[in-house]
């Protein structure tokens, strides 16, 4: 079998590489230091360059200008994204595009695609629920009325609500059918309540009251929710293996010039053995990563639903950069707490990637019950 990367997704590395080179992790103020968010909009002009390099179409079809790649080529593309801690929307937006690609009909997709690719339009997702331990689709009710829907409740945490200009967001039928609206964030019925995330960025309590939208922008295929949200959540799975990739060479550096009693630290075995258990943890990360990303790409069986591998890759994602960060921090001694330094920052994305679509706990919840219904043997 073969485990290397294609030529196409080698090429968007080296794509995303050129391109987050010059993002600078200190970009905006410490989250540390200020009392609500870090800034009120993404780096558009990052964003124009990752259009400019054909990043925001990788995963598009070519009829719509896109290279039509897989959830593989996507994830590499974040993991680069997250060692900068790159302030873009590119999980979520490639995301819905790749859920209306699939679940949309031929005009919503000849109508918003193509502008995806160029940067012209941005969609996030609503993907908390009211409270961001309930299921998000049942934060919001959706009844068909005529030749439209007509959507009522509320989705809180929902990132980049304020400057994207389409929110996916679930929503149950009265029969129990789940459906995934793309509301317009200028549309009546819809208030927003500003909330800040761990890592300092700008949030959005979404409240949707009496919002009708048409027909044509209701993704009501079977399963088209479940997809993007386990697409979102390999994605975070993504960020959270760069953000760890990052830290630890941070780590390494500095460790190899620390000196106590005339020798640096890396060179201490204490040192050495913590500094080894997290590159051990940073593979399981990997390896789990590309499983999941694999399966939805591929659409492969295997003895659990792909659901399976995403939930063993969110758990080893949660607790791997968790653990990461931690321990980076203690080597670092009372250096890493400098908020000069940019530890801290990548502390605080760790935590907000670490609890984003769910903790550990939750997906070790779910991966029992999918075990329980699909006896392995």
């Amino acid at each position: 079998m073969d485990f290397t990367f294609s030529e196409e997704q080698q090429a968007a590395v080296e794509a995303a590489k050129a391109v987050f080179s010059g993002v600078a992790p200190d970009g905006v103020p410490s989250p540390a230091l200020t009392a609500g968010a870090v800034a009120e909009e993404f780096d558009r002009p990052l964003w124009a360059r990752l259009a400019t390099a054909d990043l925001l179409s990788l995963v598009l079809a070519p009829e719509h200008g896109g290279a039509g790649l897989d959830p593989v080529a996507l994830c590499l593309v974040l993991r680069e994204s997250a060692k900068v801690l790159a302030r873009v929307p590119l999980l979520e937006t490639s995301a819905v595009a790749m859920a209306v690609e699939r679940y949309g009909d031929a005009g919503l997709r000849g109508e918003l695609l193509p502008r995806v690719g160029r940067g012209d339009l941005v969609f996030t997702v609503g993907a908390n629920g009211r409270t961001g331990h309930d299921p998000a689709e049942l934060a919001v009710t959706a009844r068909p009325d005529g030749e439209h829907w007509v959507l009522d409740g509320v989705q809180s945490g929902v990132p980049w609500a304020r400057c994207a200009d389409r929110i996916a967001l679930p929503a149950h039928t009265p029969e129990g059918r789940t459906v995934l609206a793309l509301v317009p964030r200028d549309h009546h019925g819809l208030a927003f309540a500003d909330q800040v995330s761990t890592s300092g960025e700008l949030l959005a309590e979404v409240r949707l009251d009496a919002v009708r939208v048409t027909a044509r922008e209701v993704l009501g295929g079977e399963g088209a929710w479940e997809w993007l949200r386990g697409l979102l959540t390999t994605g975070t799975c993504a960020l959270a293996l760069g953000l760890g990739e990052a830290v630890l060479a941070m780590t390494g550096a500095y460790t190899s010039k620390r000196e106590q009693f005339g020798f640096p630290i890396a060179t201490f075995q204490a040192v050495a053995v913590q500094a080894a258990d997290r590159y051990i943890d940073l593979r399981a990360m990997e390896v789990t990563l590309w499983q999941a990303a694999w399966r939805i790409g591929a659409d492969a069986a295997g003895a659990l639903p792909a659901a399976g591998d995403i939930a063993v890759a969110k758990i080893w994602a949660s607790e791997g950069v968790r653990r990461v960060v931690q321990t980076a921090q203690h080597l670092h001694g009372g250096f890493g707490a400098d908020t000069d330094y940019p530890l801290h920052r990548y502390h605080a994305w760790a935590k907000q990637l670490e609890l984003s679509l769910g903790p550990a706990a939750a997906h070790e919840e779910a991966l029992g019950d999918l075990l329980a219904a699909h006896p392995l043997g």
